[in-house]
């Protein structure tokens, strides 16, 4: 089953690991908790408040009903964070005679639905129908990412969707880095409800490929890594194989959020999860006839310190897709430091015949 966003409370907490706070203690520490929490629900705020008028997130057990040319854009480096709704609001007429205005958003390696939360905001704004999707083990979906070991069981949320989708119904599919192989697998299984692909400073692997090859040059070798890194998880006792792993959080800061605002920081320091290691250390068997036949977008993030421009520029020489946009001065998570930006971009790949 697939979670949407939702905030539960004690203490404005979600479900996710990773969220404990330090209890007790004296009034020092207190003080620091108050602060910490004020900015989680500061970052919060708005995505609740479009939790409660659309309901397009619901509870963790909640049940889903129902040759290419290379087209390069470059987005402006201003943006700010969030404009006033005046500001952000789109003409109606930009979005009539779309294939169609459904978009799923797919999170990447430790993420969940929760990081999308200034991007629904303004999908919404204009007039799309955004769902976030929480993959197994991440969010508040109830697994232990210690036990999720393939990437189909990983994408099972997003499998679960599309197979519940009306039979002419068609959605576009954004996948965030590691969630790029979660796009990839669901175009070689399910290509005709996918009106396009969008990979967000993604792994968009080539057939033969395991997503984990492409942080190659940041983190070694697979083997390398499997050996030697200091993040491995070993869920199943350290006799056996690592099940998982986990940045520390001068790590993070430093790989995926070096522009990111300071409360979307905290927000994800209290929610990111352990990366389950199978399904990013899987080959991908990708085919001409399914997969080839999708039509595929890059967005490149051209500050990113997790996923460089040069091997998102040789993603995209290797396995060209159909348009390559990219933003100026966002680091590996454009939904915090340049989401009107990413916004712009997203509206324009869903407007191209």
């Amino acid at each position: 089953m697939g979670n949407r966003f939702s905030c539960k409370s004690k203490d404005g907490q979600t479900g996710s690991k990773g969220s404990k706070r330090f209890g007790g203690g004296n009034r020092s520490q207190r003080k620091l908790q108050a602060d910490e929490e004020l900015l989680h629900l500061q970052a919060l705020s708005l995505a609740i408040q479009h939790h409660q008028s659309s309901q397009r997130f619901e509870g963790s057990m909640s049940r889903r009903i129902g040759s290419t040319s290379s087209r390069r854009r470059s987005i402006p480096g201003a943006d700010p964070a969030l404009s006033t709704p005046k500001q952000q609001k789109q003409s109606p007429e930009i979005l009539e005679n779309l294939e169609t205005k459904k978009i799923v958003l797919i999170h990447g390696e430790g993420f969940g639905a929760w990081c999308w939360y200034k991007t629904i905001a303004l999908l919404e704004e204009s007039g799309m129908v955004p769902t976030a999707l929480d993959l197994t083990g991440s969010g508040i979906d109830l697994k232990d990412t210690n036990n999720v070991t393939t990437l189909e069981e990983y994408s099972k949320p997003l499998i679960d969707y599309l197979q519940n989708l009306p039979e002419d119904d068609k959605v576009i599919l954004v996948g965030h880095s590691s969630g790029g192989a979660c796009v990839s697998y669901a175009l070689e299984h399910f290509q005709r409800k996918i009106s396009k692909a969008i990979f967000l400073c993604g792994t968009m692997v080539s057939n033969g490929q395991k997503p984990f090859d492409v942080f190659a040059e940041e983190l070694g070798s697979a083997e390398l890594f499997m050996k030697e890194s200091k993040f491995l998880i070993h869920g199943n006792g350290k006799d056996n194989p690592p099940t998982g792993f986990m940045f520390e959080k001068q790590q993070m800061r430093g790989l995926y959020f070096n522009q990111s605002p300071a409360k979307d920081i905290a927000l994800a320091m209290v929610s990111m999860r352990p990366i389950p290691l199978g399904p990013i250390m899987q080959n991908l068997s990708l085919s001409k006839e399914k997969y080839g036949a999708g039509r595929r977008f890059y967005i490149q993030t051209l500050d990113d310190h997790a996923l460089s421009p040069d091997i998102q520029e040789k993603l995209v020489r290797e396995n060209p897709p159909e348009g390559v946009f990219k933003i100026k001065g966002s680091d590996h998570c454009p939904f915090f430091s340049k989401p009107q930006s990413l916004h712009k971009i997203l509206l324009e790949i869903a407007q191209i015949a």
